[in-house]
């Protein structure tokens, strides 16, 4: 696999003795570009790069907004437990937020609606939310929203109104599990309440993007959890997908790191349970770096200079008026790049360093092979572990592949069956 020349194929373990012992026919290699003379190498890296600024460029930008940090969970892994909730956005505050996006981020964009609990069950809440949608649509702007979905059935008229990209929502596992995990801060469970609001967004055709947040506390429930979903019928509606998010020690989270697994491990696990339950798959088909994309396209995808949004292809805003790189920093004290209430200010020495984070400005990134599969990982998880944003946050892309190409190509789990195209013969 070449992701400069973005070739990749499949060959036999012959073959691979072959090119060790050197006694592969080398210009089957070079012709498919495996092997490059150096200078060669560094024309297609540089028009790559350049490629990918000019895509970068026009790229749309995802703005999140924080109108509260408060939330009526007390979910048991919550990383924002030691942020202060106190507070709340005004109407003037919001009227500075589009003022700021309308003026300062001329790209192609759309705003998420993040917490806390964006949904809270107050008067005072649905009035600013519809205020809030009132203004979207008054930019023509498209609204996604971040939720616990516990309130979701009940906003539904008021979400109607906007222009609904998607409503995320999480489910941690079925019924026990998830209400061992997500529950209200009176310990009220939530698992009904969700799938109630789940089942409403759909019935009025609005998209549904299901997370289930992953540990070892509650893995083993994805099978239950997907066929759930499947006895519901979600997984046959266009309007419905899922992810998988990975619990990690991130800022003020996890007592208990013990019950963590990293990116390696998790997916290690995932591929036990999609063998031994195949089903999982029409719930949830799992990237595995690149190698669903290489099974479902048929060939590479551009080569990923930086798998990181801040400041390029995301912001984020809080009602305090404070503007932070990503959302995994937003209200993180120390880490706002600047503010657009009540004045408009911006630190232009760390947007910068933020602006120039990719696998070219990484250290780390520079002689690695995988790099450009990589992207350099997240800046926020790469300044937590070493304090510095221009570290790498590195993928285990090899361990990845090789779970995703035997799960995809050689065993066809599922309603899966290989499939062959000129990037992907056997040589």
């Amino acid at each position: 696999m070449n992701p400069l020349s973005m070739q990749a194929d499949i060959i036999s373990q012959q073959e691979m003795e072959a090119i060790v012992n050197g006694t592969y026919d080398t210009s089957v290699l070079k012709q498919k570009g495996y092997m490059l003379d150096e200078q060669k190498e560094k024309m297609l890296y540089r028009k790559a790069y350049l490629a990918f600024l000019d895509t970068h460029d026009s790229s749309e930008v995802q703005i999140f907004f924080v109108p509260w940090y408060a939330c009526n969970f007390a979910c048991s892994y919550c990383y924002q437990s030691g942020y202060d909730n106190k507070g709340t956005v005004t109407p003037e505050i919001i009227d500075a937020f589009f003022s700021y996006i309308t003026t300062h981020i001329t790209k192609p964009k759309y705003i998420t609606l993040f917490g806390g609990e964006p949904l809270l069950d107050s008067p005072h809440a649905r009035k600013i939310i519809s205020y809030f949608i009132e203004k979207a649509n008054q930019h023509s702007l498209h609204l996604a929203i971040v939720t616990n979905g516990y309130t979701l059935s009940s906003y539904i008229d008021i979400l109607k109104k906007a222009t609904i990209r998607e409503i995320q929502v999480t489910l941690d596992g079925t019924e026990d599990v998830h209400n061992a995990r997500r529950f209200t801060k009176t310990k009220t469970p939530t698992f009904d309440a969700i799938v109630t609001g789940i089942d409403t967004a759909l019935k009025h055709n609005i998209p549904i993007n299901l997370r289930v947040v992953v540990d070892a506390q509650n893995i083993n429930d994805l099978p239950n959890l997907a066929q759930f979903a499947i006895d519901k019928g979600w997984t046959n509606n266009p309007l419905f997908k899922t992810q998988i998010g990975r619990n990690y020690e991130l800022h003020y989270c996890q007592a208990d790191n013990a019950k963590l697994y990293d990116r390696a491990s998790l997916y290690e696990k995932i591929y036990e349970l999609i063998i031994q339950h195949p089903h999982i798959l029409q719930f949830h088909k799992p990237a595995f770096s690149i190698s669903k994309f290489l099974f479902e396209q048929g060939a590479m995808p551009n080569p990923l200079f930086d798998a990181c949004p801040g400041c390029k292809t995301e912001w984020a805003f809080d009602y305090t008026g404070k503007i932070y790189p990503c959302t995994a920093m937003v209200g993180k004290k120390g880490e706002e790049v600047g503010t657009y209430y009540p004045t408009v200010s911006l630190n232009t020495t760390v947007i910068e360093e933020w602006e120039k984070r990719d696998v070219t400005s990484i250290p780390q990134c520079q002689q690695c092979s995988l790099s450009l599969l990589c992207g350099g990982g997240c800046a926020a998880v790469a300044k937590n572990k070493h304090g510095n944003i221009l570290q790498s946050d590195c993928r285990p892309v090899d361990t990845l592949l090789s779970m995703g190409l035997s799960l995809y190509f050689e065993k066809e789990i599922g309603n899966y069956h290989a499939k062959s195209c000129n990037n992907q013969k056997s040589m």
